[in-house]
């Protein structure tokens, strides 16, 4: 069973489509990593899935039923814009009255439930609008987790933050998953921070879903390329143009791709007179792969 599949999915304003044709397969226990450019559809599609806004024509089926059946509804939490706090209000007080707003029984456990799982047990008592950015970002999926949902959808939680409040937002939410087996869909414009969490990717454009691919299928499709680096740049990059169908120099270093064997392009610019200084071989990450997927398109 899939958390969430979408078919033929559309949604328009004034006669302009955010969401076209769009279809989707979220696997239960995955997390689930939405692309895609601003403006390209991910929000329109989010605010679909939780019910805020009401589709032009598709189907939205979760856990195998119908997106609008209330014993699924129940199922799901989200944080898409904002956590909707009172600032003055602390922590734990606007927990609070979004589970009464729930219904939630042993109110007070289940906030020290969540408090927990986003590493902020110890702040319970601090009021909202002295919090960060990264702890607002957590007290949000706090509030989304309450009434343990099966399934999590969070709008760019990971944009703005810090070093130290990105890692702590990748562990909470591989945590969610693997610990409470919630299913995360997750959409970001930071892919290097992505890439080292989700399982699943979906790459939408201009509201139409264009892949669907696991982090393994990724992974086999990456293109490995040779970095490396000489005293005369110039003059090795002209060398290898010569024997090598697609090279380029690259943040300072010359890129050569498909090529497996490292030692072959040594002992190339070695004849050639040039002595290779630092070299690693490597793979695109997902960035360079979403672009060069993009600009494939654009041709």
């Amino acid at each position: 069973m899939n958390a969430i599949e979408i078919k033929h999915l559309s949604k328009s304003f004034r006669g302009m489509y955010a969401v076209n044709d769009l279809n989707m397969t979220v696997p239960v226990g995955s997390i689930y990593g939405f692309i895609g450019e601003n403006g390209s559809g991910k929000s329109t599609t989010e605010k679909l899935i939780c019910g805020h806004l009401v589709p032009d024509a598709g189907e939205i089926k979760l856990f195998g039923r119908d997106y609008k059946d209330a014993g699924v509804r129940v199922r799901v939490g989200a944080l898409i814009e904002n956590a909707g706090c009172f600032p003055g209000s602390s922590i734990y007080q606007n927990l609070m009255m979004q589970a009464i707003n729930l219904g939630i029984e042993n109110r007070d456990e289940e906030i020290k439930r969540v408090l927990k799982i986003v590493r902020m047990q110890d702040n319970a008592n601090i009021k909202f609008k002295s919090c960060s950015l990264g702890m607002k970002q957590r007290i949000g999926i706090a509030m989304a987790l309450l009434g343990e949902p099966a399934l999590l959808i969070l709008d760019e939680p990971i944009n703005g933050l810090d070093t130290d409040g990105m890692k702590i937002m990748r562990d909470i939410l591989v945590d969610i998953t693997k610990s409470y087996g919630c299913t995360v869909l997750i959409s970001s414009h930071i892919l290097g921070e992505l890439e080292k969490i989700a399982t699943h990717y979906g790459i939408i454009r201009q509201g139409k879903m264009i892949m669907e691919l696991s982090a393994k299928e990724m992974e086999s499709r990456a293109r490995v390329f040779t970095s490396l680096k000489t005293d005369d740049m110039k003059g090795a990059l002209s060398k290898l143009k010569e024997k090598y169908d697609n090279v380029r120099e690259e943040d300072g270093y010359l890129r050569v791709y498909d090529v497996d064997e490292v030692e072959e392009i040594v002992d190339y610019l070695y004849k050639k007179g040039y002595v290779v200084s630092e070299i690693r071989k490597n793979k695109i990450g997902l960035e360079e792969y979403y672009i060069e997927l993009m600009s494939k398109k654009e041709k």
